[in-house]
């Protein structure tokens, strides 16, 4: 699914960070969906953590909860490099509707499968678009915001291997 920020015209802020415009506009833009996309995966694990039902209740219940924590330190993350950079975090939950790349959770499930399932979709889309800011934003020269999304990229792959682990019989 591409989704993309709304238009929104945003003036950079000065900065001595030593990146030019010409690099900062492209790279805020790019983590500007990261930051949307990232706000609706931890809204995501939270409603799979308040609805989860079955045998493997607490289990996924925790394990829904602590994704969802780790994601809300990556909101903090995407969005602090997004305003040192001279821009400005969007990172109110309507603008994280419109802008996030992931489908909208299925609302009408309660087991634990349906829900691990659900989940390790939307992460492994996320970890996809993940991989691509990695490249992109390397290849715009900002070596930093690449760095970033690949500390996020290695937790969001293995926090995939332990929802696909749920689903191996």
């Amino acid at each position: 699914m591409t989704a993309t920020v709304p238009n929104i015209t945003q003036k950079l802020y000065a900065t001595r960070i030593d990146l030019p415009q010409e690099v900062r506009s492209p790279v805020i833009n790019i983590l500007s969906q990261t930051l949307a996309t990232t706000l609706d995966l931890k809204t995501q694990a939270k409603q799979a953590h308040w609805n989860v039902k079955g045998l493997d209740f607490l289990q996924l219940h925790e394990l829904f909860d602590e994704l969802a924590g780790e994601l809300e330190a990556y909101v903090d993350l995407v969005a602090e490099r997004i305003t040192a950079l001279g821009g400005t975090a969007l990172g109110t939950a309507r603008i994280a509707a419109a802008a996030s790349i992931l489908p909208e959770y299925p609302l009408d499930i309660a087991d634990g499968v349906a829900h691990v399932t659900a989940l390790a979709d939307r992460f492994a889309a996320y970890g996809q678009h993940l991989r691509r800011a990695i490249h992109q934003t390397d290849e715009l020269g900002d070596a930093d915001t690449a760095d970033l999304y690949t500390e996020i990229s290695r937790t969001i792959d293995k926090r995939l291997w332990f929802l696909e682990a749920h689903l191996t019989n």
